[in-house]
């Protein structure tokens, strides 16, 4: 089953980069692609519902090569990326993986990277949709810091979904089974070079496998994940956009972003308006980008909030063309930004841009569709399943593998 709407055509030319696995997840029956970090992202090869049942009963393989890194590494280099993001990297051991905001001087989050610390003097910033890489480049130029900004030949592919512990074991081995949540390894896979995160962007039980040399073997890597996957019935889908929202997993570009539409003013949202600002470290000692604005904001509140919605009216599936205005009679007052028919809950669920004083639990809010008009909303916790991460923190091998 396709997409249930027209999806224009994107063109495929040289201006825009090619994932190193790009060729290689072609061959599944890409049905549409998206644009991230100037590189073109397959989202869907089957029904999105199909796929988030493939995904949270079975094994699922992503080509994520769009995760690009950006390398920070040299003597300084713990200095430099501290300074990047709020958070303490101090506190982060050698191959431990932070999630974490990239902010600008006035707090605004320019970024919500995954950052993996590869050995003492070499960071790897796995970023989202967004220019990481140049805005480390100028800080770096202008720091008198003896460190190296790069994009390393490294790209990475997800495998996520309750049998990823059994697909990674027949594929890199038992030492796979020792990592813990947000720790990484260094592996070998037919003689390939990778680090293997206990990470992923779906609240399931999942792994990110970062290639190194991916230019040379990125086909090589998923015809070896597809073998070792062939007894678990692994399956290639996009990013699971379902699953992410119901786990609580912010978009970066749509959720945390410049605001782009017609409720702006055309300021980055900052980590207390999304609901993360436990990743401001303002303790910390070493100083970082927004840490005045961050301390004056986290003493002054904030006005608007993103919050978690139940959303009534027909179920929503397949992505949001545009914004869905939140209203109080004729005034707009903010904005849905992601909503998606979950099949367990059996709702629409969503995250909402709203003024501070509608962000409580259990505010009733006026949702405008463009299918059914007006409809009921209202906030609720995020996330919407399992709030604890107990499932992807969990074992489905067992204590002893």
């Amino acid at each position: 089953m396709r997409i249930p709407y027209d999806v224009p055509k994107i063109h495929m030319y040289t201006r825009i980069r090619k994932s190193p696995y790009f060729y290689a997840s072609q061959r599944h029956g890409v049905q549409s692609y998206t644009v991230c970090n100037r590189m073109y992202h397959p989202r869907h090869y089957d029904d999105m519902i199909a796929e988030y049942w493939r995904l949270v009963r079975d094994v699922t393989l992503w080509d994520v090569g769009v995760e690009r890194q950006v390398e920070i590494a040299g003597p300084d280099a713990l200095t430099l990326a501290n300074l990047l993001t709020p958070r303490d990297l101090t506190k982060c051991q050698v191959n431990q993986n932070k999630f974490l905001l990239n902010t600008d001087v006035d707090g605004g989050v320019i970024n919500n990277p995954v950052l993996l610390r590869i050995a003492e003097d070499c960071f790897w910033f796995s970023v989202a949709d967004g220019d990481v890489l140049l805005w480390a480049k100028g800080i770096a130029a202008q720091s008198g810091l003896d460190v190296r900004v790069s994009e390393p030949d490294v790209a990475p592919v997800q495998i996520q979904g309750p049998k990823s512990q059994a697909l990674m074991r027949d594929l890199v081995g038992e030492g796979v089974l020792d990592l813990k949540y947000y720790w990484s390894g260094e592996f070998e896979i037919d003689g390939m070079s990778v680090v293997v995160g206990r990470t992923g962007y779906t609240g399931e039980i999942g792994y990110e496998i970062y290639l190194r040399n991916a230019s040379r073997d990125a086909s090589k890597l998923w015809d070896a994940i597809l073998e070792a996957g062939e007894p678990h019935d692994v399956a290639v889908i996009g990013p699971c956009q379902i699953r992410r929202v119901e786990a609580g997993i912010l978009s970066y570009g749509s959720d945390i972003a410049l605001d782009n539409n017609q409720y702006s003013d055309y300021a980055f949202l900052n980590p207390y308006e999304i609901g993360l600002g436990w990743t401001v470290d303002l303790d910390k000692e070493s100083d970082f980008i927004g840490k005045q604005a961050l301390a004056r904001i986290a003493e002054e509140g904030v006005s608007r909030k993103v919050v978690g919605v139940e959303i009534g009216g027909d179920p929503l599936i397949g992505y949001l063309d545009d914004y869905l205005p939140v209203t109080d009679g004729d005034d707009l007052i903010g904005q849905v930004s992601s909503a998606f028919w979950s099949p367990r809950l059996e709702k629409n669920v969503g995250f909402a841009l709203v003024p501070v004083e509608r962000s409580e639990n259990g505010t009733k809010l006026s949702v405008h569709t463009a299918a059914r008009g007006e409809v009921d909303a209202v906030v609720v916790p995020r996330p919407f399943i399992d709030p604890k991460k107990e499932t992807p923190k969990s074992n489905t091998l067992g204590a002893t593998g």
